[in-house]
C-alpha cells in the first residue's frame, strides 16, 4: 500500500488522495470555503487550492506513514480531509486532523478515517499520535475520545496559538 496513490477503506469510507480535478476543487473549496469549518482550523487556506494539494502530495513523498486523504461517504461525495503529518515547530510529533463538510457531521466519517489512518500508522510503526483542537470545538474533542486518545490540556506549543492537545500511544508502545 505505498505511493501517492494510496487508498484505504473501512466498513463505509474510501480514503484516497485528493487530487486537482474540477470535481475535487470545487469540493475543497465548499468544504474550506465555510466560516463553520474554518473557524475551528484558524482561517482558510493561505494558498490556492491546487497549491494545497500538491502540497498534500508532498507529505506522503516525505515519509510513508504520512499522508492527507479526501474521505468518500458512501455516496461516493468526498466529506472531507483526513490528515496525518508532523506538527510544526515540533521535535516529531505527529499530528492526526480532520476537516469535514457540514453536510457529513455526526456520521461518523471523522472516527472512522481517524482510527483507519492511526492503524495504519501504527502498523508502519508510528509510536504516538496527537491531535489539537480549538477550545469549543466539542465535536473534535468528542472524536479525540471516541479514539481513546488521552488530553494533555492546553498547549501554545504548535500553531502559536492555545490548543486542547491529545495523544494516543501505539499499543505496543504502551504494553
Amino acid at each position: 500500500m505505498g505511493g501517492e496513490g494510496e487508498l484505504l477503506c473501512t466498513g463505509r469510507l474510501r480514503l484516497r488522495p485528493w487530487t486537482t480535478s474540477p470535481a475535487d476543487l470545487a469540493r475543497l473549496a465548499d468544504i474550506y470555503g465555510r466560516e463553520e469549518v474554518t473557524r475551528w482550523l484558524g482561517g482558510p487556506p493561505t494558498v490556492s487550492l491546487p497549491e494545497l494539494v500538491t502540497r498534500w502530495q508532498g507529505v506522503h513523498r516525505t515519509d510513508e506513514r504520512f499522508g492527507c486523504w479526501a474521505v468518500e461517504r458512501p455516496d461516493g461525495v468526498p466529506g472531507g480531509t483526513l490528515l496525518l503529518k508532523p506538527l510544526p515547530h515540533g521535535v516529531g510529533e505527529v499530528e492526526i486532523g480532520w476537516h469535514l463538510h457540514p453536510d457529513s457531521w455526526g456520521h461518523g466519517y471523522a472516527t472512522e478515517a481517524a482510527r483507519a489512518v492511526i492503524d495504519r500508522a501504527f502498523g508502519l510503526g508510528l509510536p504516538e499520535v496527537y491531535a489539537v483542537v480549538r477550545p469549543g470545538n466539542e465535536a473534535s474533542m468528542g472524536v479525540c475520545r471516541r479514539l481513546g486518545m488521552e488530553p494533555l490540556g492546553r498547549m501554545c506549543r504548535w500553531y502559536g496559538v492555545e490548543l486542547e492537545a491529545f495523544r494516543l500511544m501505539a499499543p505496543d508502545v504502551v504494553d
